[in-house]
Protein backbone atom coordinates (compact mmCIF):
# COMPACT_ATOMS: atom_id res chain seq x y z
CA UNK A 1 0.00 0.00 0.00
CA UNK A 2 2.75 2.46 -0.73
CA UNK A 3 1.51 4.33 -3.72
CA UNK A 4 -1.75 5.17 -1.40
CA UNK A 5 -1.98 8.89 -1.88
CA UNK A 6 -1.40 8.33 -5.66
CA UNK A 7 -3.94 5.84 -5.60
CA UNK A 8 -6.49 8.39 -4.85
CA UNK A 9 -5.32 11.29 -7.12
CA UNK A 10 -6.33 8.98 -9.71
CA UNK A 11 -9.38 7.63 -8.98
CA UNK A 12 -10.12 10.94 -8.61
CA UNK A 13 -9.16 12.34 -11.72
CA UNK A 14 -11.33 9.32 -13.57
CA UNK A 15 -14.40 10.44 -11.44
CA UNK A 16 -14.34 14.00 -12.47
CA UNK A 17 -14.25 13.27 -15.85
CA UNK A 18 -17.83 13.08 -15.81
CA UNK A 19 -17.48 16.79 -15.28
CA UNK A 20 -15.80 17.05 -19.18
CA UNK A 21 -19.11 15.08 -20.30
CA UNK A 22 -21.18 18.31 -18.77
CA UNK A 23 -18.86 20.95 -20.57
CA UNK A 24 -19.52 18.91 -23.59
CA UNK A 25 -23.00 19.15 -23.21
CA UNK A 26 -23.34 22.93 -22.42
CA UNK A 27 -22.17 23.65 -26.21
CA UNK A 28 -25.65 22.76 -27.22
CA UNK A 29 -28.83 25.08 -27.73
CA UNK A 30 -31.08 24.36 -24.83
CA UNK A 31 -33.77 24.41 -27.45
CA UNK A 32 -31.96 21.95 -29.30
CA UNK A 33 -34.18 18.98 -29.08
CA UNK A 34 -31.94 17.00 -32.35
CA UNK A 35 -29.00 17.67 -29.99
CA UNK A 36 -31.14 16.26 -26.78
CA UNK A 37 -32.81 13.21 -29.01
CA UNK A 38 -29.32 12.09 -30.11
CA UNK A 39 -27.26 13.01 -26.82
CA UNK A 40 -30.02 10.92 -24.64
CA UNK A 41 -29.64 7.87 -27.61
CA UNK A 42 -25.81 8.05 -26.95
CA UNK A 43 -25.94 7.50 -23.08
CA UNK A 44 -27.88 4.35 -23.34
CA UNK A 45 -25.76 2.85 -26.00
CA UNK A 46 -22.36 3.60 -23.91
CA UNK A 47 -24.39 2.12 -20.70
CA UNK A 48 -26.11 -0.87 -22.31
CA UNK A 49 -22.32 -1.78 -24.20
CA UNK A 50 -20.15 -1.51 -21.37
CA UNK A 51 -22.68 -3.28 -19.05
CA UNK A 52 -23.23 -5.91 -21.39
CA UNK A 53 -19.71 -6.61 -23.20
CA UNK A 54 -17.44 -5.59 -20.27
CA UNK A 55 -19.17 -5.49 -17.05
CA UNK A 56 -21.65 -8.59 -16.48
CA UNK A 57 -19.04 -10.61 -18.76
CA UNK A 58 -16.07 -9.72 -16.08
CA UNK A 59 -18.27 -10.10 -13.36
CA UNK A 60 -19.39 -13.89 -14.82
CA UNK A 61 -15.62 -14.71 -15.28
CA UNK A 62 -15.13 -13.86 -11.81
CA UNK A 63 -17.42 -15.52 -10.44
CA UNK A 64 -16.89 -18.52 -12.30
CA UNK A 65 -13.39 -19.01 -11.29
CA UNK A 66 -14.59 -18.81 -7.35
CA UNK A 67 -17.68 -21.04 -7.49
CA UNK A 68 -17.54 -23.26 -10.55
CA UNK A 69 -18.48 -22.48 -14.37
CA UNK A 70 -22.39 -23.45 -13.43
CA UNK A 71 -23.15 -21.92 -10.31
CA UNK A 72 -20.67 -18.60 -11.21
CA UNK A 73 -22.65 -18.58 -14.42
CA UNK A 74 -26.00 -18.61 -12.08
CA UNK A 75 -24.54 -16.17 -9.43
CA UNK A 76 -23.58 -13.45 -12.06
CA UNK A 77 -27.31 -13.92 -13.50
CA UNK A 78 -29.14 -13.20 -10.60
CA UNK A 79 -27.08 -10.35 -9.41
CA UNK A 80 -27.78 -8.65 -12.96
CA UNK A 81 -31.45 -9.40 -12.16
CA UNK A 82 -31.07 -8.59 -8.95
CA UNK A 83 -29.97 -4.82 -10.23
CA UNK A 84 -32.62 -4.74 -12.34
CA UNK A 85 -35.13 -5.27 -9.45
CA UNK A 86 -33.41 -2.63 -7.22
CA UNK A 87 -33.41 0.17 -9.43
CA UNK A 88 -37.49 -0.86 -10.77
CA UNK A 89 -38.35 -0.57 -7.16
CA UNK A 90 -36.38 2.77 -6.62
CA UNK A 91 -38.21 4.01 -9.63
CA UNK A 92 -41.49 3.03 -7.86
CA UNK A 93 -40.41 4.63 -4.66
CA UNK A 94 -40.00 7.83 -6.36
CA UNK A 95 -43.25 10.27 -6.60
CA UNK A 96 -43.65 11.27 -10.32
CA UNK A 97 -43.66 14.88 -9.33
CA UNK A 98 -40.25 15.03 -7.98
CA UNK A 99 -38.65 18.23 -8.09
CA UNK A 100 -41.13 19.68 -9.99
CA UNK A 101 -40.83 23.33 -8.59
CA UNK A 102 -37.29 22.98 -10.46
CA UNK A 103 -38.92 22.52 -13.76
CA UNK A 104 -38.61 25.08 -15.98
CA UNK A 105 -40.53 26.02 -19.30
CA UNK A 106 -38.20 26.68 -22.11
CA UNK A 107 -38.38 27.46 -25.75
CA UNK A 108 -38.93 24.51 -28.66
CA UNK A 109 -39.72 21.84 -25.53
CA UNK A 110 -43.42 21.29 -25.61
CA UNK A 111 -45.72 20.16 -23.46
CA UNK A 112 -43.15 21.39 -20.57
CA UNK A 113 -44.51 20.25 -17.74
CA UNK A 114 -44.79 16.98 -17.65
CA UNK A 115 -41.74 16.24 -20.15
CA UNK A 116 -39.52 18.24 -18.12
CA UNK A 117 -40.45 16.60 -15.29
CA UNK A 118 -39.90 13.47 -16.81
CA UNK A 119 -36.27 14.50 -17.98
CA UNK A 120 -35.38 15.95 -14.06
CA UNK A 121 -36.17 12.13 -12.99
CA UNK A 122 -34.27 10.79 -15.69
CA UNK A 123 -31.20 12.79 -14.91
CA UNK A 124 -31.75 12.01 -11.42
CA UNK A 125 -31.95 8.44 -11.72
CA UNK A 126 -28.76 8.37 -14.41
CA UNK A 127 -26.69 9.77 -11.40
CA UNK A 128 -27.67 7.40 -8.85
CA UNK A 129 -26.84 4.59 -11.44
CA UNK A 130 -23.54 6.54 -12.71
CA UNK A 131 -22.67 6.42 -8.76
CA UNK A 132 -23.69 3.37 -7.94
CA UNK A 133 -21.42 1.86 -11.35
CA UNK A 134 -18.28 4.51 -10.09
CA UNK A 135 -18.27 2.96 -6.49
CA UNK A 136 -16.76 -0.24 -7.65
CA UNK A 137 -14.50 0.87 -10.21
CA UNK A 138 -13.29 3.66 -7.75
CA UNK A 139 -12.55 0.53 -5.86
CA UNK A 140 -11.21 -1.26 -8.75
CA UNK A 141 -8.67 1.65 -9.73
CA UNK A 142 -7.40 2.26 -5.50
CA UNK A 143 -6.57 -1.87 -5.45
CA UNK A 144 -5.02 -1.52 -8.54
CA UNK A 145 -3.26 1.74 -7.94
CA UNK A 146 -1.92 0.86 -4.99
CA UNK A 147 0.12 -1.92 -5.80
CA UNK A 148 1.10 -1.12 -9.14
CA UNK A 149 0.71 2.62 -10.88
CA UNK A 150 1.74 1.10 -14.08
CA UNK A 151 -1.02 -1.40 -14.51
CA UNK A 152 -3.60 1.51 -13.42
CA UNK A 153 -2.65 4.41 -15.40
CA UNK A 154 -4.40 2.59 -18.45
CA UNK A 155 -7.46 1.53 -16.17
CA UNK A 156 -8.09 4.88 -14.99
CA UNK A 157 -7.86 6.43 -19.02
CA UNK A 158 -10.48 3.66 -20.02
CA UNK A 159 -12.66 4.77 -17.22
CA UNK A 160 -11.90 8.75 -17.36
CA UNK A 161 -13.30 7.82 -21.50
CA UNK A 162 -16.78 6.24 -20.25
CA UNK A 163 -17.07 9.00 -17.81
CA UNK A 164 -17.51 11.58 -20.13
CA UNK A 165 -20.27 10.54 -22.05
CA UNK A 166 -21.79 9.49 -18.56
CA UNK A 167 -21.44 13.27 -17.62
CA UNK A 168 -23.61 13.82 -20.60
CA UNK A 169 -26.58 11.02 -19.79
CA UNK A 170 -26.64 12.87 -16.01
CA UNK A 171 -26.22 16.73 -16.94
CA UNK A 172 -27.93 16.92 -20.54
CA UNK A 173 -31.78 16.04 -19.03
CA UNK A 174 -31.49 17.66 -15.70
CA UNK A 175 -30.48 21.23 -18.15
CA UNK A 176 -33.12 20.89 -20.13
CA UNK A 177 -35.42 19.91 -17.41
CA UNK A 178 -34.42 23.31 -15.17
CA UNK A 179 -32.75 25.10 -17.17
CA UNK A 180 -29.55 25.30 -14.72
CA UNK A 181 -25.98 25.07 -16.49
CA UNK A 182 -25.00 25.20 -12.92
CA UNK A 183 -27.46 22.26 -10.93
CA UNK A 184 -26.50 20.03 -14.46
CA UNK A 185 -22.98 20.41 -13.42
CA UNK A 186 -23.56 19.67 -9.51
CA UNK A 187 -25.23 15.87 -10.33
CA UNK A 188 -23.09 15.12 -12.95
CA UNK A 189 -19.88 16.54 -10.54
CA UNK A 190 -21.53 14.36 -7.37
CA UNK A 191 -22.00 11.46 -9.74
CA UNK A 192 -18.50 11.41 -10.27
CA UNK A 193 -17.54 11.38 -6.80
CA UNK A 194 -18.52 8.53 -5.83
CA UNK A 195 -15.27 7.13 -7.72
CA UNK A 196 -13.13 8.28 -4.98
CA UNK A 197 -15.81 7.60 -2.36
CA UNK A 198 -15.46 3.98 -3.94
CA UNK A 199 -11.77 4.18 -3.01
CA UNK A 200 -12.33 5.72 0.83
CA UNK A 201 -14.57 3.00 1.46
CA UNK A 202 -12.48 -0.03 -0.15
CA UNK A 203 -9.55 1.90 2.21
CA UNK A 204 -11.72 1.57 5.40
CA UNK A 205 -13.63 -0.93 5.23
CA UNK A 206 -14.08 -3.04 2.18
CA UNK A 207 -10.32 -3.73 1.55
CA UNK A 208 -9.70 -6.22 4.59
CA UNK A 209 -13.11 -8.25 3.56
CA UNK A 210 -13.34 -7.77 -0.34
CA UNK A 211 -12.99 -10.62 -2.45
CA UNK A 212 -13.68 -12.15 -6.02
CA UNK A 213 -17.03 -12.90 -5.22
CA UNK A 214 -17.96 -10.08 -3.85
CA UNK A 215 -16.52 -7.86 -6.44
CA UNK A 216 -18.55 -9.79 -9.44
CA UNK A 217 -21.97 -9.65 -7.48
CA UNK A 218 -21.31 -5.69 -7.19
CA UNK A 219 -20.41 -5.62 -11.10
CA UNK A 220 -23.14 -7.66 -11.80
CA UNK A 221 -25.63 -5.94 -10.45
CA UNK A 222 -24.42 -2.71 -11.62
CA UNK A 223 -24.82 -3.92 -15.00
CA UNK A 224 -28.38 -4.74 -14.46
CA UNK A 225 -28.95 -1.22 -12.67
CA UNK A 226 -27.23 0.36 -15.84
CA UNK A 227 -29.77 -1.91 -18.46
CA UNK A 228 -32.75 -0.61 -16.45
CA UNK A 229 -31.85 2.69 -16.81
CA UNK A 230 -31.25 2.94 -20.27
CA UNK A 231 -34.06 1.35 -21.92
CA UNK A 232 -36.62 2.67 -19.00
CA UNK A 233 -35.37 6.25 -18.77
CA UNK A 234 -32.77 7.29 -21.76
CA UNK A 235 -34.49 5.66 -24.64
CA UNK A 236 -38.04 6.60 -23.91
CA UNK A 237 -37.10 10.39 -23.23
CA UNK A 238 -35.15 10.76 -26.18
CA UNK A 239 -38.37 9.52 -28.29
CA UNK A 240 -40.47 11.61 -26.11
CA UNK A 241 -38.92 14.77 -28.26
CA UNK A 242 -40.06 13.02 -31.81
CA UNK A 243 -36.18 12.47 -32.79
CA UNK A 244 -36.61 8.90 -32.56
CA UNK A 245 -33.88 7.64 -35.41
CA UNK A 246 -31.82 10.15 -34.47
CA UNK A 247 -31.89 8.68 -31.21
CA UNK A 248 -31.12 5.03 -32.67
CA UNK A 249 -28.44 6.61 -34.18
CA UNK A 250 -27.28 8.22 -31.41
CA UNK A 251 -27.57 4.28 -29.45
CA UNK A 252 -25.80 2.70 -31.80
CA UNK A 253 -23.13 5.77 -32.10
CA UNK A 254 -22.24 5.07 -28.56
CA UNK A 255 -22.09 1.16 -28.59
CA UNK A 256 -19.33 1.90 -31.27
CA UNK A 257 -17.32 4.65 -29.15
CA UNK A 258 -17.47 2.31 -26.31
CA UNK A 259 -16.11 -0.42 -28.31
CA UNK A 260 -13.50 1.47 -29.57
CA UNK A 261 -12.04 2.78 -26.31
CA UNK A 262 -12.48 -0.90 -24.93
CA UNK A 263 -10.63 -2.34 -28.03
CA UNK A 264 -7.04 0.52 -27.29
CA UNK A 265 -6.75 -0.97 -24.28
CA UNK A 266 -6.25 -4.81 -25.19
Amino acid sequence: MEHVGLAFLLTLLAGLSTGIGSAIAFFAKKTNTRFLATSLGFSAGVMIYISLVEILVEAQEILQHEMGEKSGYWAAILAFFGGILFIAIIDKLVPSDTNPHEAKCMDGVTPCDRKNENLMRTGVFTALAVAIHNLPEGLAVFIAASQSPKIAIPIVVAIAIHNIPEGIAVSVPIYYATGSKKKAFKYSFLSGLSEPVGALVGYLVLMPFMNDTLFGIIFAGVAGIMVFISVDELLPAAREYGEHHLSIYGLIAGMAIMAISLGLFF
